[in-house]
């Protein structure tokens, strides 16, 4: 089995043998475009393709793969008939011609350029079939184009990597000669859309405060999160330690993008339709109860008890970096059903801290967080689609939530109930007047004393801009990288930094142990026992893309707990030492989940795993190949 292709990255390296190139093979610039005879952004950006090899001479060697518009006969082949040029030259000869011969592709330019190549005219009106040859490689460069992830044309691929950025000189010329800006921008997003990157940044923070820990750095590790930051006006003073800002502060965007999918799934989501729910919700529901009633047996009765909820916890970061790391043995269904799981259990977490993990409540900070709800309420009642108002009235519902006794971050999860949504876009009357108005803008653009786009314009952009997107998708889409990228990691360094003593694991062995067994037994037996008893009572259907087993090895990553359970630890054990033994069952019990699952998930299938039915039971479905 093969990984999924990057497609960030150039699916096949360049060969002159099959690809069209101008410029020296050994020159250090390799610029491949993705484009179509028949596309005006193609022969509009043909005049940068132009500017950039004036600028780099020798330094810059330029490809076209072919990508005909789809459903347009022309493009197709104009595309064919360029392929049928007996060498490079009479390629590129023909290639210039019809990209610019005419403001836009006609018929009269194939005529045109199949009397330069010395084709019939007749053959010329319909190229297609005449020569297979040449339809093969236009075909090739398709499959090149999907591969890739090329979603339009033109698509440019500058050393191998896809080249996203505007086409203004500045900005092409920057990402040609590899500043340090671009550099540093494009590794950020290529290591931002790799899947595991959230979870593997989310490990390597997790290591560097276990390291800070044991290497001598114990005591200046904790100062430094205790550390008091506030501010005082008069005789008013607020303050709170590094490790509460980012417990209570920055958690709670955290909690706010997780409300922002739970809200997607269950309006526009996977969780929209019964049907499509019902199998995930189940899986989650059982994940969720099995896990806290192990606990609950195994643990002696004490002030651990109140520990229930530690094992309830997936972490979906680590859980669905394991899956995207094995690549094609995993079907995306299973990803899809695994994310969908651990969105109801995060539902299930924050419940719990809100009700079972809040600290005597304050009634009147309690009134004025719920008159703050009411606000919200009313903002999206008069679709107001502004992200601002809402930002500024959950900053403070933060404030009253943390006041009244309830963990602040149920307020990220209130303020996303109201960010509104709204109903898709009409795309084409959209596209159709930001085309118009750019045209306009554009025949302007020779006017004397015109420096550019009229302030009516840009306005009627922006207006547009924030008609494609809802407050709440442009939230989760800023918010969302801040939550994994920024906000988990620097939780991990706050919190997962414990020191490895024998007093106190021996000590605790029976917290430690009902953690484990919780997250290690209990969350796979719960998630496939809850799958399996919803199928049996047709509740739910189980998709045949991925296996029982498959199945299995999902509800072990699903053991996989640290983020959630180590906050849930937080507040639910009563000391220090408690606190300490918990990280270490968490974190040990996370690496055994990841380990069990990745184990299951990596084993070949067998005959009938992908049926409705566990193995064994008789039916068609039994006789399936495997998966």
């Amino acid at each position: 089995m093969t990984s999924p292709p990057d497609v960030g990255r150039l699916d096949r390296p360049v060969d002159p043998a099959s690809d069209h190139v101008l410029g020296p093979l050994s020159a250090p610039i390799t610029l491949v475009e993705y484009g179509s005879y028949d596309c005006p952004h193609c022969r509009a950006a043909n005049e940068r393709i132009s500017e950039v090899r004036d600028r780099f001479g020798d330094r810059v060697r330029y490809v076209f793969r072919h990508l005909p518009i789809k459903d347009s006969r022309i493009a197709w082949r104009a595309a064919v008939l360029a392929e049928r040029a007996p060498d490079e030259e009479s390629f590129w000869h023909a290639h210039l011609t019809l990209m610019t011969r005419s403001p836009s592709l006609t018929e009269d330019d194939l005529r045109a350029v199949g009397e330069e190549l010395s084709i019939a005219v007749a053959e010329a009106d319909d190229v297609a079939g005449h020569d297979v040859p040449a339809e093969e490689r236009v075909r090739a460069d398709v499959a090149s184009a999907r591969a890739s992830g090329v979603m339009f044309t033109p698509t440019f691929f500058i050393n191998g990597r896809r080249y996203d950025g505007p086409w203004d000189e500045s900005s092409f010329i920057d990402a040609m000669e590899g500043t340090l800006g671009h550099r540093v921008r494009a590794a950020a997003l290529g290591f931002a859309a790799w899947g595991p990157s959230a979870g593997l940044l989310l490990l390597g923070a997790v290591l560097v405060a276990i390291a800070l820990t044991n290497v001598g750095f114990a005591e200046a590790y904790e100062a430094f999160w205790e550390m008091a930051l506030g501010a005082s006006l008069g005789g008013a003073a607020f303050s709170l330690s590094l490790r509460h800002w980012v417990n209570d502060g920055l958690l709670t965007i955290f909690f706010l993008v997780v409300g922002l999918e739970i809200k997607r799934e269950f309006t526009v989501g996977r969780l929209a339709q019964r049907s499509s729910a019902a199998f995930p919700v189940a899986a989650a529901l059982g994940g969720m109860a099995v896990p806290a009633l192990l606990y609950v047996l195994l643990i002696p009765d004490g002030p651990w008890i109140h520990g229930w909820g530690i094992p309830m916890a997936t972490d979906t970061a680590f859980a669905i970096a394991l899956i995207v790391m094995m690549g094609s043995r995993v079907p995306i269904e299973l990803r899809i059903f695994l994310t969908a799981a651990a969105i109801v259990d995060d539902i299930g977490a924050i419940v719990v801290v809100a009700v079972a993990y809040s600290e005597e409540l304050q009634l009147g900070f309690v009134a004025g967080a719920m008159a703050t709800v009411v606000v919200l309420a009313l903002l999206n009642r008069w679709r107001v689609y502004r992200v601002a108002p809402y930002a500024l009235v959950g900053l403070l519902l933060w404030a009253l939530v943390l006041g009244s006794g309830l963990h602040a971050t149920l307020a990220g999860v209130l303020l996303a109930l109201f960010i509104p949504t709204r109903p898709p876009a009409d795309l084409r009357a959209l596209t159709t007047q930001a085309s118009a108005l750019i045209a306009a803008e554009a025949r302007r653009g020779g006017e004397v004393l015109h420096h550019g786009p009229s302030v009516p314009a840009l306005r009627a952009l922006d207006a547009i801009h924030d008609r494609l997107e809802s407050p709440a998708d442009r939230l989760l889409r800023h918010a969302g990288a801040r939550s994994s990228y920024i906000v988990l990691p620097l939780f991990a360094l706050a919190n997962a930094g414990v020191v490895l003593e024998t007093e106190v694991l021996s000590s605790h062995w029976a917290l430690m142990l009902a953690i484990g067994a919780g997250l290690v037994i209990g969350k796979p037996i719960g998630l496939l026992g809850a799958s399996f008893l919803a199928v049996r009572m047709g509740l739910a259907t189980k998709p045949e893309e991925y296996s029982w087993r498959q199945l299995a090895g999902a509800g072990a990553l699903a053991g996989i707990g640290f983020t959630m359970s180590v906050f849930i630890a937080g507040q639910a054990l009563p000391t220090t030492q408690d606190f300490e033994a918990a990280k270490v069952a968490i974190l040990g019990a996370s690496v055994v989940a990841a380990t069990l699952g990745a184990l299951i998930l990596w084993l070949p299938g067998r005959a009938g795993e992908t049926s409705g039915l566990p193995y064994g039971e008789t039916g068609e479905a039994d006789r399936s190949p495997a998966s």
